[in-house]
C-alpha cells in the first residue's frame, strides 16, 4: 500500500509556483481525480517509481509509447548510440527515411510520410495541406475526438447538426472556429446533412480512427467506411488521426484492424493519417502520411509550407525505429491477450459489488465508463452522460494499491508487452477494493431547487 508522499506533495508545491498549475500538460495535474500528483523519477518494464520511492504497475504507459515496456534493452541501446553520435543536426539523417519506409510497409495507405515533432503538429498540418489540396476552407470534427490543441479543433459543437462551431477554449477566435463543423461521433446521417449544406466547401473530415479521448469509443460498423464513401463522393478528403491507435492496436494500427488491409466488407482507405506516440518510442515524434498526390502539396514539392527545426531528431528517429522494429505481431499478440483478461477481470470486480458500468473497447485499448451497461457508449454526450462521481474514489483505491491507472475517466488504459504476471496479479489483487470504493460513492448533491 502506498501511505506517504511527502516528497510528491513538496515537488507539487514547488511546481505550481513555476508553471501554470504546476504541469505541462493539463491531465496531469490530477484535476478530475483530486488528490497530489505523482512526480515519476524512473521506470522500468511495467513499472513506475514516484520521488517517494513507491512503485506502481503503469497502466498509462506514456500514454502509448511504452509498448514494449518502460526502458526496453534494444530501444535504449539504439537511443544511446545515437546520443554518441550527437543531439541533433539540422539536416536529413538515414534514419528518417528508415522510419518512413517502417511506415509505409506497415500501412498501405501511406504512400508518403513528413515527420514532425508532436501529434498536434501533425494534425495541424493535415489540416492545412487538405485545405492547399482542396481549395476548401471548412474541416468537420467530431464532439469527443480531440485532435491536439490546434485553434481551428478546439471547437465546441452548435445548436444544430450543420451549424458553424463556437470557440471551445479561451484564446480561440469566432472566426477561427467557424471554419469547423463539430458534428455527433458515430451519426453519418449527420454528416449527409452537413454535406448537403455545405458540400462545396468542406476540405475534410477528421476522426480519430477509435475515439480514446472521451473514454474508448468504437466506431459503429460502417461508419469509418461510410466517412471515406462521403467525402470521396464530394471531392473532400478524409484524415484518420492514429496518434493513440496507429502501432498500438495492432501492426497497422487501427484502420490496419478494421479497413481495406483487414478485408473490409468494402475495403476503404483514408486520404490521410496522423501518428505519434508509439512511432517515437518515448521520444516526442509524430508524422502524418498519406496519398502521395496529396502529400507531394507539401513544400518543398508543393505550394503548402510547413517545416521544423527538430523534426526527424536522429535520436527520437532511433527510438522509433527500434520500437516498431520489435514490436512484431507476437507483441501486439500478447499485449491484445492481456487486454483481454485485464478487462474480464475488471468487469468481475464491478460485477461483484454492484456497479453498473461499461467497458469500452478499440482493439486492446480500453476504458471504464460507470453507469452505462444498458447501451455502452457511443458518443459524446453518452460519455459526458456517465456517472463520473464512481472514478476519482476508484481511481485513488487502486493508486493506493500501488497501480496507476489514467487519472481522468475520459482516458485510455494501456498495456505493455512487459506487463507479466506479477504485475497483472498486482492489479487483479487491488480491483475488488477500487470496484467497493467505486460502489460506496456518492452522486454530489445538486444546488438548483
Amino acid at each position: 500500500m502506498i501511505s506517504s508522499t511527502p516528497r510528491n506533495e513538496a515537488l507539487f508545491d514547488r511546481a505550481r509556483q513555476l508553471m501554470p498549475g504546476g504541469v505541462n500538460s493539463p491531465v496531469r495535474a490530477f484535476g478530475s481525480v483530486g488528490g497530489t500528483p505523482r512526480f515519476m523519477v524512473s521506470a522500468q518494464g511495467p513499472y513506475l517509481t514516484d520521488a517517494d520511492g513507491n512503485e506502481y504497475v503503469d497502466l498509462v504507459c506514456s500514454w502509448g509509447p511504452a509498448l514494449l515496456g518502460h526502458a526496453h534493452p534494444g530501444v535504449l541501446e539504439a537511443v544511446h548510440a545515437a546520443v554518441d553520435r550527437g543531439l541533433s543536426f539540422g539536416a536529413s539523417t538515414p534514419d528518417e527515411a528508415n522510419l518512413a519506409a517502417i511506415v509505409k510497409e506497415r500501412v498501405s495507405a501511406v504512400e508518403r510520410v513528413r515527420m514532425v515533432s508532436t501529434g498536434t503538429e501533425a494534425t495541424m498540418t493535415a489540416i492545412r495541406l487538405a485545405r492547399g489540396f482542396t481549395g476548401r476552407n471548412l474541416v468537420i470534427k467530431f464532439a469527443g475526438c480531440y485532435h491536439g490543441h490546434l485553434d481551428g479543433l478546439l471547437a465546441a459543437a452548435g445548436s444544430g447538426l450543420a451549424t458553424l462551431a463556437l470557440p471551445g477554449s479561451a484564446g480561440v477566435t469566432a472566426a477561427t472556429a467557424a471554419e469547423t463543423l463539430v458534428l455527433p461521433y458515430n451519426d453519418l446521417g449527420a454528416v449527409e446533412a452537413a454535406f448537403a449544406k455545405h458540400g462545396p466547401n468542406i476540405a475534410a473530415v477528421i476522426t480519430e480512427a477509435a475515439p480514446a479521448n472521451m473514454g474508448v469509443v468504437t466506431p459503429g460498423p460502417g461508419f469509418n467506411e461510410g466517412l471515406s464513401r462521403i467525402t470521396t463522393q464530394h471531392g473532400a478528403l478524409l484524415i484518420l488521426d492514429e496518434v493513440l491507435t496507429g502501432f498500438r492496436t495492432g501492426y497497422s494500427g487501427y484502420w490496419g484492424l478494421t479497413g481495406g488491409a483487414a478485408g473490409a466488407v468494402e475495403p476503404w482507405s483514408p486520404d490521410l493519417l496522423t501518428f505519434g506516440k508509439v512511432i517515437g518510442g518515448g521520444m516526442p515524434t509524430a508524422a502524418l502520411g498519406g496519398r502521395a498526390d496529396v502529400m507531394d502539396y507539401l513544400a518543398p514539392t508543393g505550394p503548402v509550407y510547413q517545416a521544423g527545426t527538430l523534426s526527424g531528431n536522429p535520436v527520437a528517429m532511433a527510438a522509433g525505429v527500434a520500437t516498431l522494429t520489435q514490436a512484431t505481431a507476437e507483441v501486439y499478440s500478447y499485449v491484445d491477450a492481456r487486454s483481454l483478461e485485464l478487462s474480464a477481470a475488471l468487469t468481475s470486480a464491478l460485477n461483484a459489488a454492484g456497479v453498473d458500468h461499461s467497458v469500452q473497447r478499440a482493439g486492446n485499448l480500453f476504458s471504464l465508463a460507470f453507469g452505462t451497461s444498458a447501451n455502452g457508449v457511443s458518443n459524446y454526450e453518452e460519455a459526458q452522460a456517465q456517472e463520473t462521481f464512481r472514478y476519482p474514489p476508484f481511481f485513488h483505491s487502486m493508486l493506493d494499491s500501488g497501480v496507476y491507472l489514467p487519472p481522468s475517466v475520459f482516458e485510455a488504459w494501456f498495456l505493455s508487452a512487459a506487463h507479466d504476471d506479477t504485475a497483472m496479479n498486482r492489479i487483479f489483487d487491488a480491483l475488488p477494493a477500487a470496484a467497493q470504493a467505486a460502489a460506496a460513492a456518492k452522486a454530489p448533491v445538486s444546488l438548483n431547487v
